[in-house]
């Protein structure tokens, strides 16, 4: 049930606790695939961050590390990502009203008190918000994070075969898991 062709990006996460939550929720939902930035703030080790809060779901992912924001847009650009930010601008449309059904999609997730780079929202194909009734625009990034995330597995079930692993991704990505647990 792993989902192909999607990858959580978490530029810049001070606090390695949300990362762990994103990381819990990404599982969850089938998303293996992580890029870490480490451009601002310090390097941590996204193996060893928070098992509580993780569940331990940081053994069960396959991490990329960059140093900048520009290195990895354009790795992910050179293997065909539609790159999605989230972010409250003039020009983000609703979560609920875009569509992220593509075949390799990139979602964006930004610092917790910055949010995501002006790099990084210049370059995305898409700027997506969550819809908010109250007062408050924003949530925590891990709540963020899990909403979008949820979002965009929903529209993408709407055709599993497109996105489901093939025989030789699954027999590929259980061999990466064997080897990153011994």
């Amino acid at each position: 049930m792993r989902q192909r062709g999607l990858v959580a990006v978490l530029e810049d996460i001070h606090d390695p606790h949300n990362a762990a939550a994103i990381l819990r929720t990404a599982e969850a939902f089938g998303i293996s695939d992580i890029a870490l930035i480490f451009e601002k703030e310090k390097y941590w080790n996204p193996r060893r961050v928070g098992s509580s809060s993780s569940a331990s779901a940081n053994k069960w992912l396959r991490f990329s590390i960059y140093r900048s924001t520009q290195a990895c847009l354009g790795d992910l650009r050179k293997k065909g990502f539609e790159i999605v930010a989230t972010g409250l601008t003039q020009d983000s449309k609703s979560l609920l009203q875009s569509k992220l059904t593509g075949r390799k999609v990139a979602v964006f997730f930004g610092n917790e008190h910055r949010g995501l780079s002006p790099l990084a929202l210049r370059s995305a194909d898409h700027v997506v918000r969550i819809p908010m009734r109250g007062m408050v625009q924003s949530l925590n990034v891990s709540v963020s994070a899990a909403i979008v995330l949820w979002e965009i597995v929903r529209q993408r079930s709407s055709n599993p075969r497109k996105h489901r692993l093939s025989g030789r991704d699954r027999r590929a990505f259980m061999h990466d898991m064997i080897r990153a647990a011994s």
